[in-house]
Formats: C-alpha cells, sequence, structure tokens
C-alpha cells in the first residue's frame, strides 16, 4: 500500500480512483501524504499561518439546513444581532493585535440582513482601518448586486459553503423547497468569482448518507471550479436537528477528523496554492485539531472576536469549543497552536490567496 501511495503522490495529476486511494489511507501511507501537503504548503504559501478575526454578526437565519443549530425552525435559540459599535470594538481589537484581515460571518437571512447596512459597516472598518484591514464576507446567498454592493465598498473575499457538491445529497441534507437549491447555491459562487472576489467554498465531511466518493468528487469539484480558498470540516452532529436522528449511521468523531486531515491534504495537494482554514469543527473533535490541521496543509486559523455574551448562541453543532473565552485568551490560545505547529503567526499579513494573484 505504501508503494502505491507513493506512486499517486509523485503524479502530476489526480484520478478520481487515485484520490479516493488517497482517501482510505492508513498507517505509514497516511504518514506519506501529510508530510506531502506539508512540504507542498512550505514551498507554494510558505510558513506563515494567516490570522482572521472572525465576528460571528448574527445567528439570525431563515433557513432550514438539516445540520445546522443556527436553522429557523429551532425555538430554543436566543437570536442576536451584534450592534456595530460591538462589532467596531472587535475591529479595533484585530487591528490593535496587529490582524490584517476580519471575517464577518452570519445566518443567511435577505430579509434580517439589510444590505445597505453591511456596505456602510464596510466602508467604517475600512477607514477605521486606514484601509488595511481585509474583509471577508460570508453571509449566505444574496443578489449579484448586493455582491456588487459590498465589492465596491471594500470586501474583496466571499466565503460560501457548498456543504456537498452531489446534488442528491445536497438534497438529503436540505429542505426540498425554493429556499434550499443547489443550483442557487453553484450559481452565487459563479457570480462571486465573476464579480472579482476572492472566493472560498467548503464542505462537511463524513455526513449521513456520504461516500468516499462524494468526498473526492467534493475535492474535484473545488479544483476545477478553481477556488482561491477553502473554509471545510468534520460534521458534528446537533440534537435540535432533523439529521441527529441518523446519527447512528455516522462514522466515529475520531474517524469524521481523520477523514477531514485527508481532505485537507488532498486539497493541498491538488490546489497548491490556495489557502486553507483550520477550522473550529477540528478543535472540537481533537484538543489538538488545530495543529493537525496544519501540520496537514492549513494555512488560516480564525481566532474568534465575537463579544463573550453572543458566543453561546452561534452554535452550529455540538460542544463548540472556546466560547468561555475572551478575545486575549483565544488569541493567546492560536499563537501556541501555530507554533506548537512548528509555523509563524502570521501578524501584519494580509494572506491574500496566492492563486487568486495568479488566477488573475
Amino acid at each position: 500500500m505504501v508503494s502505491t501511495i507513493k506512486n499517486i503522490l509523485s503524479q502530476k495529476y489526480f484520478s478520481k480512483e487515485d484520490i479516493v486511494a488517497l482517501l482510505k489511507t492508513e498507517g505509514d501511507s497516511l504518514q506519506l501524504l501529510l508530510d506531502k501537503a506539508l512540504d507542498i504548503k512550505r514551498c507554494y504559501v510558505g510558513n506563515y499561518v494567516f490570522y482572521r478575526g472572525l465576528i460571528e454578526y448574527s445567528n439570525v437565519c431563515g433557513k432550514n439546513c438539516f445540520y445546522c443549530g443556527l436553522r429557523a425552525g429551532n425555538e430554543k435559540v436566543a437570536r442576536y444581532t451584534v450592534s456595530d459599535e460591538e462589532v467596531m470594538e472587535a475591529v479595533r481589537f484585530a487591528y490593535g493585535k496587529d490582524f490584517a484581515s476580519i471575517v464577518i460571518q452570519s445566518g443567511e437571512n435577505t430579509n434580517a440582513i439589510n444590505v445597505h447596512h453591511i456596505t456602510d459597516l464596510i466602508k467604517r472598518i475600512r477607514q477605521e482601518s486606514n484601509h488595511t484591514l481585509e474583509i471577508t464576507l460570508s453571509l449566505g446567498e444574496y443578489e449579484e448586486e448586493a455582491y456588487q454592493e459590498w465589492f465596491d465598498a471594500g470586501a474583496k473575499r466571499y466565503l460560501l459553503r457548498i456543504e456537498s457538491s452531489n446534488d442528491n445529497l445536497y438534497r438529503k441534507i436540505h429542505p426540498d423547497d425554493s429556499s434550499h437549491r443547489f443550483g442557487d447555491r453553484f450559481s452565487a459562487l459563479k457570480t462571486l468569482q465573476k464579480i472579482g472576489y476572492q472566493t472560498g467554498t467548503g464542505v462537511m465531511i463524513g455526513l449521513p448518507f456520504q461516500t468516499i466518493e462524494d468526498l473526492a468528487d467534493d475535492l474535484i469539484f473545488m479544483r476545477d471550479f478553481n477556488i482561491d480558498m477553502c473554509g471545510m470540516g468534520p460534521y458534528i452532529e446537533h440534537p435540535d436537528t432533523p439529521l441527529w436522528q441518523f446519527r447512528d449511521l455516522l462514522l466515529s468523531q475520531r474517524e469524521r477528523f481523520v477523514l477531514s486531515l485527508k481532505m485537507i491534504a488532498i486539497l493541498r495537494i491538488l490546489m497548491k496554492d490556495i489557502n486553507i482554514a483550520a477550522t473550529t469543527a477540528m478543535q472540537t473533535l481533537n484538543p489538538n485539531g488545530r495543529e493537525k490541521a496544519i501540520r496537514a496543509g492549513a494555512n488560516v486559523v480564525m481566532p474568534n472576536l465575537t463579544p463573550q455574551k453572543y458566543r453561546e448562541n452561534y452554535l452550529i453543532y455540538e460542544n463548540k469549543p472556546g466560547t468561555d473565552k475572551d478575545a486575549g485568551e483565544t488569541l493567546f490560545e492560536f499563537e501556541k497552536n501555530i507554533k506548537d505547529a512548528g509555523e509563524i503567526p502570521g501578524y501584519g499579513l494580509s494572506g491574500t490567496s496566492k492563486h487568486f494573484q495568479s488566477r488573475n
């Protein structure tokens, strides 16, 4: 098996069968895969790990995705929207700590979020940071006019996770209605790319009904779509969601974690110069999850700068870590994770996707 994996890793192009074989690696073969990914990361994007200060702007959501604790149908969630001044406090913290990038993330709700309000907030963030803080938005599906307005205001990066590139699986984890269409999701990604955003997406790993072949197709989708950045991680169940009833079908948490490491590593090899996040979900399933993700090829971390009083109400999945820590504690922990992984904290570096630069 080791010789087979060595042969695959020596190739310039991976077939779907090659990717499936890599997703099934264990033991020494798995270590070969992880080492190859780390070498490629260091060669193409360097030893730095870039910071993205995360602001979970609102947990109000108009969608009913079957996997998400923030789904509109979950009446147990205390809904909130962070005030503008609280957003700016987080921005000042990020700026003062020499971050060069922030992420504004929220539930998906075109009715609750005023497009022009977000535009004004983007402009204010840019002005108060002397136009140095880069802004990533992760607000969901909107019309092209909204995306264009935000881009023109100064937000140049957008993350819109596809969750699964398999339309049939997509329909199993979402309601079958006009608000949850795979085609709409895909079209939104194309629109973001057309406008000129650094465009990111990602998938959940270890979903009920998901196969290894599905995950191989997800990697091929991201390669062929030519994404600039990726945020993906293990599926973690939530008791107040419809998918909870299928928890007995799941791989163990350890298996989902290891499979996620493989996905990060293979994507790094397939797309050598994109940005890949070490997601919070990795840390949820393994106390050293962030470091392991970095050593598998990830080069972005997202310390949570959301005001602490809101954090326990932004729970997409169970047991999310860091809800009880302030921004200072969070930052110390992330810096330690990066150094423990043998890499360098990327303070002051905007971390523009090298893939985006070459693509344009």
